[in-house]
C-alpha cells in the first residue's frame, strides 16, 4: 500500500510473522502425529483475549488505514477537531501513525487524536481549500458620511493589508444603519495559518483609516454583542 505509514507496515509484518509461525508449529505437530487440539484450543482462547484487549487498538489501526488511503488529511494541513470537553481545537498535522493523529496547536500544545475518533466525529480541514475567510466587526459614527463612502474606506484599507488575498475580493456586509452609526462586517481571505496575524493587521488598518476619514469608530474581531446587550457608544 503506497500510503501506508512505517508503523502500519511494522504492525502488518509482525502480524503475518506470528501467524505463519503458529501455523508452522501446528502443521509440524500434525505431521509428527501429535494431538494438536489442545494447542488449537489455547490459540483460540489467546485470539479471543487478544481481540477483546486490543479492540481499541484494532479500531484505531483500521481507521489509520482509511486515513492513509482516503487522505482526508495530510501532514502539514491545519484542521479543527472536537476536544474531550466539547471544545473545538485547531492545530497543524505533524504526524500520522497507527494509533493517532498528532496535532501541534498555535499555543505550543501537542494533541494526540485517536484515529477512530477523528473519523467518527466531524472533521474540519482548514487547509484543503487553500484559503480561509475571516471577518471583523465595525461600527462607525456617520457624521454625515454616506454608506458608500464608508464601505469604500473599509474595502481599500483591508485590501491594502499584507496577507489579505486579492481574490476573492474583500467584501463589506452592512448589517445596521441608523442616523448615528453604520454597522458592518468586513470579510477577507488569507492563508489558513495566518489568520490571527492578518486579522490583527486588518483591525489596525481599519481603525486608522476610519479615524482619519470618518471620526469615531469601533473595530473588533470579536463576535458582536447580542441585540439586548448594550453596545459601545458608537
Amino acid at each position: 500500500m503506497p500510503n501506508a505509514t512505517p508503523a502500519m507496515t511494522r504492525f502488518a509484518a509482525r502480524f503475518a510473522q506470528y501467524s505463519l509461525l503458529l501455523l508452522g508449529i501446528g502443521v509440524g505437530l500434525a505431521f509428527l502425529g501429535a494431538n494438536i487440539q489442545p494447542l488449537l484450543a489455547v490459540v483460540i482462547v489467546l485470539a479471543i483475549v487478544g481481540v477483546l484487549v486490543l479492540r481499541g487498538v484494532a479500531d484505531n489501526f483500521a481507521a489509520s488505514v482509511l486515513i492513509a488511503t482516503r487522505r482526508p488529511i495530510v501532514i502539514g494541513e491545519q484542521i479543527t477537531v472536537e476536544g474531550p470537553d466539547g471544545e473545538l481545537l485547531s492545530g497543524t498535522v505533524s504526524e500520522l501513525n497507527s494509533r493517532s493523529v498528532v496535532l501541534l496547536t498555535a499555543d505550543g500544545r501537542t494533541l494526540h487524536v485517536p484515529n477512530a475518533k477523528l473519523l467518527g466525529d466531524t472533521l474540519v480541514n482548514d487547509s484543503r481549500h487553500g484559503a480561509l475567510r475571516s471577518e471583523v466587526q465595525v461600527r462607525v459614527e456617520r457624521a454625515g458620511a454616506s454608506i458608500d463612502d464608508v464601505v469604500k474606506t473599509l474595502v481599500d484599507a483591508a485590501t491594502a493589508v499584507d496577507g489579505v488575498h486579492e481574490i476573492p475580493v474583500v467584501a463589506v456586509v452592512v448589517t445596521g444603519v441608523s442616523p448615528e452609526r453604520i454597522v458592518a462586517s468586513v470579510q477577507f481571505w488569507h492563508q489558513p495559518a495566518d489568520g490571527v496575524t492578518v486579522t490583527s493587521d486588518v483591525v489596525r488598518a481599519l481603525a486608522a483609516a476610519l479615524a482619519e476619514r470618518h471620526g469615531a469608530a469601533v473595530v473588533s474581531s470579536d463576535v458582536p454583542a447580542a441585540p439586548l446587550t448594550p453596545a459601545d457608544p458608537v
